[in-house]
């Protein structure tokens, strides 16, 4: 039996929507710098828990300027409230930064006067306004025709059928403002994004399987399953690594060759007396290290030592010698001689 195509799955959608909620009124007062940060907010979280944080926000901070320098980690405390506070303080911040070094003010009123194309593409320039961010602001400031679809919408719109696997991970879901009417898009957008809500809060609620599969019976095979995160935000990538260039054989004799001439000069740095390449003479340098210690340590020896003469005492001891033996000729001269 073939399932039902993707008109009548969006029309049985929107019946069923309208069934379960009510739409909610924007403000439409607001300045588009605020429907953005209103959208970050908003973003995966019900209506009523993202008026409470940007209350807070726009109340317990002085101005805009405090919190784009407040850090990501004091604002997510801020707005622990919101299903993913980390993801929405930082695209939140991100958004006041990006505003604030193009125009060192917090006021995007201009791109209301610009073309709806070009002012679409400036803000999904922008750094921290995602895909649902833009679609809002486009939606309900810019006068356009757009849907907004966060994390929760799109997984959503994929376990009814509505989503192909390829649309579920770029986030990107085509044919719904063509089969939406442009005057009930604000109408259907806030619809949707209430189950979507309730889907991220309690995705395996038995009411919310109900739903969905009276929405489409051939959903039950693509239902979340125990443990499976919907707010599955991608890693970032790897940094890369560094490539390493293979070289042949001659390269690397000739890196060895460098690195070896390397280690001489260092060598020569470190002991100046030495000639680079110069093997040391283990034997040359122990005697030398010997005659030097002998040098240092001398010590005078006693007078008549065998020694003396090694040791630069030989001259007086031949001297002491030569005069005993002229006292012993003179003796024995002496007693030869008779008496007169």
């Amino acid at each position: 039996m073939a399932g039902p195509n993707r008109s009548s799955l969006i029309a049985k959608l929107n019946k069923v929507l309208k069934q379960h909620y009510k739409p909610i009124p924007v403000d439409g007062d607001r300045p588009l710098l605020e429907h953005m940060l209103f959208a970050c907010c908003l973003e995966n979280a019900p209506y009523a828990k993202a008026e409470k944080i940007y209350e807070h926000l726009s109340s317990s901070f002085f101005d805009w300027n405090e919190v784009r320098v407040s850090t990501v980690k004091e604002l997510a405390e801020s707005m622990r409230e919101l299903p993913d506070p980390a993801a929405a303080a930082s695209n939140l911040k991100s958004v006041l930064q990006t505003v604030f070094e193009a125009t060192y003010s917090f006021d995007l009123e201009n791109v209301k006067k610009q073309n709806i194309g070009v002012g679409i593409k400036r803000l999904a320039k922008m750094e921290g306004a995602s895909p649902f961010v833009v679609a809002y602001v486009t939606q309900h400031a810019l006068g356009g025709h757009s849907i907004p679809l966060d994390r929760g919408a799109v997984e959503l719109l994929y376990i009814v059928g509505l989503a192909t696997d390829a649309e579920r991970k770029s986030g990107a879901v085509a044919g719904l403002e063509r089969a939406i009417p442009k005057n009930k898009g604000a109408e259907f957008a806030s619809l949707l994004h209430q189950l979507a809500a309730d889907f991220v809060a309690n995705p395996l609620a038995p009411a919310m399987k109900t739903l969905l599969l009276s929405i489409n019976s051939d959903a039950k095979d693509r239902l979340p399953k125990r443990g499976q995160k919907i707010l599955h935000r991608e890693p970032p990538p790897a940094p890369p690594k560094p490539q390493v260039e293979k070289i042949d054989g001659k390269a690397a004799a000739k890196n060895g060759a460098d690195k070896r001439a390397l280690d001489k000069n260092r060598d020569a740095a470190r002991h100046p007396g030495k000639v680079p390449g110069e093997k040391d003479d283990g034997k040359k340098m122990s005697t030398a290290k010997s005659i030097a210690a002998e040098s240092s340590h001398k010590k005078p020896l006693k007078k008549g030592s065998p020694a003396n003469a090694s040791h630069g005492h030989g001259t007086t001891a031949s001297h002491a010698g030569a005069r005993s033996g002229a006292h012993k000729s003179a003796t024995k001269r002496l007693t030869k001689r008779k008496p007169r």
